[in-house]
């Protein structure tokens, strides 16, 4: 007849099964939730706009996620190709699509895992398609800012009249905008070929619409008679 341990016994050897399978579990989630955190340090060092850290951290993720969790210092230009093949040909996605999450999984194995990307063969390209795009006609903008008032018809009349991205029209500043020569001086972040970003300014025409807002000259309050 086997003898059951003792209650002590039994307890340490579950505990120490129970460690031993958490260890396993959470170890490779651990591992790349560091990597991703440095992936962001990375990103940020080299001052990429927020909405690329985002795109570039989703992709990596999703990448991690198309492999079954696995690090990608265990991978390699097989899994990429096969990451990107998946988006053109499963998932129909645009060219810009995937050639953004080409450049996020090219940062990740450059600039944090210190590994060069070689020629990915095989790669499936996504088709760029071949139509013009869809602008408003001035008539149709007219009739969208009519629909518009205060702060919302300010900032999209910049974006129109002045060709400003939503981003540079949510940066600008009071100093920003000059009436007299009736132009807006606008600043972002443009990508060097290092792969790291430098700060701009550029000078672009202020719409007509937009006028200085009218200053109300009030005379100075009376000085009290002793």
């Amino acid at each position: 007849m086997c003898e059951m341990p003792q209650d002590s016994e039994f307890f340490n050897v579950l505990r120490e099964l129970w460690k031993t399978i958490m260890d396993d579990t959470t170890q490779p989630l651990q591992r790349k939730s560091k990597l991703l955190e440095e992936v962001r340090q990375n990103l940020r060092r080299r001052h990429y706009s927020i909405r690329t850290e985002e795109a570039y951290l989703q992709w990596i993720r999703r990448f991690i996620l198309f492999h079954d969790k696995r690090h990608p210092q265990d991978m390699g230009q097989i899994e990429v190709t096969a990451f990107l093949n998946y988006l053109a040909i499963k998932c129909n996605v645009a060219a810009s699509t995937q050639n953004q999450a080409l450049n996020a999984i090219v940062f990740l194995y450059k600039n944090v895992l210190g590994q060069e990307l070689e020629w990915l063969q095989g790669l499936e390209r996504a088709k760029k398609p071949k139509r013009l795009p869809v602008v408003f006609t001035k008539n149709e903008v007219q009739r969208i800012l009519a629909q518009l008032d205060g702060l919302s018809w300010l900032m999209a009349s910049l974006m129109y009249g002045s060709g400003l991205r939503v981003l540079e029209t949510l940066r600008l500043r009071v100093k920003d905008i000059d009436f007299s020569y009736r132009q807006i001086t606008s600043r972002r972040w443009v990508l060097r070929r290092q792969g790291s970003k430098h700060f701009i300014s550029q000078a672009t025409r202020l719409p007509p619409g937009i006028t200085p807002p009218p200053i109300i000259l009030t005379a100075p309050p009376p000085t009290p008679s002793r």
